[in-house]
């Protein structure tokens, strides 16, 4: 960063812990030397008013003593210094001085030294005015058009302009709606002066009507009279910039008209004198001060702009043409005139750091040294580069984003899960209707082998489930030290979760700063969400699950959710959801099967995965690794379908209810404006039942406020059976087709996209985006096909039947042998023939139908269809 660091030419540390501000600097030459070579009038908080006359200096040499030219104590804090011409009698340059409670002007003035000390400073204090109200800020120019003199402005904390043509006090004048004080600036080609009002706008005061307007002083005779003694104080312009302003300068580099600059918050505002925007620049960072210091190109302006990143920004009107580092956050930067050396940087920071400096490059006088010539081995050449590609591929081959020597973490975190629900129910404010809702103990501890700043520990869990707390700070953690925290999970929306897992993330600073990010996952039993209920002999939803082994005893494998007492005679298990559904699970007495039956699509799901996740471990402790689970069935695409068009359906209510309140709320503010104008009109009218009017758009606004909040309620939940069955839509093409981790990971990308559902982005235009994606490239038929362009903006559709016939496709390519892959030739590949044999529909009549008709979309891999209805 050596190229783009502002180049140091002379600085200094002022004082010890003393505070300075925006208009604690100012360059000019204040003792009328005649060279045209500037000094640096500095004040402080703290009192202390400082001169300097910056030399150049070695690099790594300290400041001359004879730099600071003066140093005087004044003993209340200064709040301002300007340079002006602010005596009466003469054109000399003066300083005045804005303390709290008093506006000093003082003459400086040197003594030609005789000795080898230098010269010596002195300043004298010319006159002074005891203000009756608390300054602010200042501002000074030719006040009314006046010659040879400057006037100054003081604007005071409750918004009063004090004007003082130079040693008398002139008038007062109050600005209107005043309630925060603003930056003050004066423009003399308008002879006007210019704030920013607390209400966020640009606000422009004509001088004259300044002058003319009621006095101050006396705004408290003239309310109990009439007006007519004195002129209201109107303002000339407003402009509305939407934010808070940091200061403003009015700069008029040539002839024509002047340029009013306003530094925002975040934006950068440069106005013409009507007030009307000449140009507006936002700006990626918070700025802390800036200047306009040039026109280097005819119509243009230079500006500095610093901000809290110690970046300090050229910007010629709104093109960024130089940025250079800081070595400290400067709340003023002036530009000045040295010795030899003209446009020098005067940065000061709120902590007396004081610096001069350059932009541009110091040359680089390091030269390599020559090289001895040698012969060139090319066999230990050919070594080296084998070796170098054998690291570069191994290096290639892992998928860790961080280097090796940081996969031992400097801070873990460690979930540990109670295998017990609590004794006493920890949930709060839970929306299912349950008796009694259960929650879960889990356990976190976090373990530093550094110092670790700051950290924070955030738990997730998916929704409906919630925890009693989700958020720690704990203070710096000690090398080996550790904390622990304990919290419980419980189910608060009322419908079943599609996941039974959490996420702990704990960020934090390492001691050199760069901030870091440890997490773990941890997963929640299946009783948290539901208890043992009573089997059921008929269900809706039937799914099949084949295996390679004899069923095992649910007391084996289920050993929380059935009775001891029963022995391995239980081959019938049922589930009692918390949001009151039923799901039931079967063994198979004579064949290797396991049935699952629900009376909803979704609360298959839960069951489902955990009964093959504990077929899993249970052989996987037997040490039997040919363990394996299909499924033969159908994929139950219809009810698949039917939740996401009931899903669909509630987002366009959503866009209606939106629509209609948008309607109702410009109505209703309409009314609202009638109605103010009658009661502000002088003379009475008759309402004509506006009243009446407001009243009933008011109760249909809150009516369809209720309406759209129950829709979302309900399209949350929607979209939670949505995404359960998703879930168990992938585990049955999985196990149908018998995929790899790889491409199952590919397919809960393409249709679990989203954590959240939302009206700009919804789940059906990216699923169908991604789904579209995987037809064009890895499972399209020709190149055809993939010659296609998808559109690159996702919009919400206006119905569903695009997206029900891509699925469909999508399982037929599947069903036909296409290979999901993300590599651009796996199109290219041939198609894989699946054990046993592969009965598929017909494509043509396939893509003809765009919604499929009751359960006749089946996709078999065993050369039959199973109806799902006899028993296992």
């Amino acid at each position: 960063m050596s190229l783009f660091k502002a180049r140091d030419w002379w600085s200094t540390i002022l004082g010890e812990k003393e505070e300075f501000d925006q208009g604690c600097l100012c360059v000019a030459d204040v003792d009328n030397s005649g060279s045209g070579q500037d000094k640096v009038i500095v004040g402080s908080y703290n009192g202390y008013l400082r001169i300097f006359n910056p030399h150049p200096v070695k690099p790594g040499d300290e400041v001359q003593p004879e730099d600071l030219l003066l140093e005087v104590q004044l003993r209340e804090p200064i709040l301002q210094v300007e340079v002006g011409k602010f005596v009466s009698g003469t054109e000399g340059l003066h300083l005045a001085v804005l303390h709290c409670r008093k506006l000093c002007v003082y003459a400086v003035s040197g003594t030609q030294g005789n000795v080898e000390h230098g010269n010596q400073y002195q300043i004298k204090l010319m006159y002074e005015h005891n203000l009756q109200r608390t300054a602010c800020n200042m501002t000074y120019g030719p006040f009314g058009g006046v010659k040879g003199r400057d006037l100054i402005c003081i604007q005071s904390m409750d918004g009063m302009l004090m004007l003082f043509e130079q040693e008398s006090y002139a008038f007062g004048r109050f600005l209107p709606g005043f309630l925060l004080p603003g930056p003050l600036a004066y423009s003399s080609r308008t002879d006007s002066f210019i704030t920013v009002s607390s209400c966020q706008q640009v606000e422009s005061y004509k001088y004259q009507v300044l002058a003319f307007a009621t006095d101050a002083d006396e705004r408290h005779d003239t309310e109990q009279r009439k007006l007519s003694s004195g002129k209201r104080l109107v303002v000339d312009w407003v402009l509305n910039i939407g934010e808070q302003a940091l200061d403003i300068c009015i700069v008029s580099f040539n002839q024509g008209a002047s340029s009013v600059f306003v530094l925002g918050e975040r934006n950068f505002f440069c106005l013409k004198d009507n007030g009307q925007i000449r140009f507006m620049k936002k700006l990626d960072y918070s700025p802390s001060c800036f200047i306009p210091y040039c026109s280097v190109r005819e119509g243009t302006i230079n500006t500095l702009i610093a901000n809290h990143n110690k970046i300090l920004n050229v910007y010629q009107d709104i093109t960024l043409k130089w940025a250079s580092q800081l070595p400290c956050i400067p709340v003023s930067v002036k530009v000045a005139n040295f010795q030899d050396l003209k446009g020098v940087i005067v940065t000061l920071s709120d902590d007396g750091h004081l610096q001069c400096s350059y932009l541009g490059t110091d040359p680089s006088l390091f030269q390599a040294p020559k090289v001895d010539s040698r012969e060139i081995n090319y066999e230990e050449m050919n070594a080296e580069m084998k070796e170098l590609q054998k690291i570069i591929r191994e290096a290639t081959k892992t998928q860790d984003i961080l280097p090796e020597s940081e996969k031992q973490r400097d801070v873990t975190v460690t979930a540990e899960v109670s295998p017990d629900l609590d004794e006493e129910s920890q949930a709060i404010d839970s929306e299912v209707k349950a008796g009694a809702v259960p929650s879960l103990t889990v356990k976190i501890t976090i373990q530093s082998r550094v110092t670790a700043q700051k950290p924070c520990l955030a738990v997730c869990v998916q929704a409906p489930l919630a925890v009693t707390c989700d958020q720690f700070v704990f203070d710096d953690l000690e090398p080996d030290s550790s904390e622990t925290v304990v919290l419980s999970v419980f189910l608060k929306g009322n419908c079943s979760p599609p996941e039974l897992e959490g996420t702990c993330i704990v960020s934090y600073n390492i001691p050199t700063g760069i901030p870091r990010v440890s997490q773990c996952s941890f997963s929640l039993p299946l009783k948290l969400v539901c208890f043992p209920g009573q089997p059921s002999k008929a269900a809706n939803h039937k799914l099949t699950i084949d295996t390679n082994k004899p069923p095992i005893s649910f007391v084996t494998i289920f050993p929380d959710f059935v009775d001891p007492s029963e022995g391995d005679q239980a081959n019938a298990l049922g589930f009692q959801f918390l949001t009151g559904s039923k799901t039931t699970l079967l063994a198979s007495k004579t064949s290797q099967r396991y049935r699952i039956q629900s009376d909803q699509l979704e609360d298959l799901w839960l069951v489902t995965k955990e009964l093959i996740h504990r077929l899993q471990e249970h052989f996987k402790k037997q040490n039997c690794k040919d363990f394996v689970c299909t499924f033969s069935g159908s994929i139950p695409l219809q009810e698949y379908f039917e939740l996401i068009d009931r899903h669909f359906e509630l987002r366009l209510n959503a866009e209606k209810y939106q629509e209609l309140l948008s309607e109702r709320a410009v109505q209703f503010r309409a009314i609202e404006r009638r109605l103010l104008t009658r009661f502000k009109d002088k003379t009475p009218a008759p309402l004509q039942h506006l009243d009446t009017l407001l009243e009933g758009t008011f109760r249909e606004v809150i009516a369809l406020a209720d309406a759209a909040e129950e829709n979302q309620a309900n399209m949350f939940q929607a979209f939670a059976k949505l995404k359960s069955a998703t879930h168990l839509v992938i585990m049955l093409i999985s196990l149908w087709q018998k995929l790899s981790t790889d491409q199952v990971a590919i397919l809960e990308a393409t249709f679990l996209p989203l954590a959240e559902d939302t009206q700009e982005l919804g789940w059906e235009e990216t699923v169908d985006a991604a789904v579209s994606y995987l037809l064009r490239t890895c499972l399209s038929k020709s190149s055809k096909e993939q010659a296609l362009t998808l559109s690159s903006q996702l919009s919400m559709p206006k119905d569903t039947s695009r997206l029900k016939k891509n699925i469909t496709l999508f399982c037929d390519r599947l069903a036909k042998g296409g290979r999901l892959s993300l590599s651009m030739d796996s199109a290219t590949q041939p198609a894989a023939v699946l054990p046993g044999g592969c009965a598929t529909i017909p494509e043509s009549d396939l893509e003809e139908r765009t919604i499929i008709p009751g359960s006749t979309a089946v996709f078999a891999s065993h050369g039959q269809t199973t109806e799902q209805k006899s028993k296992p």
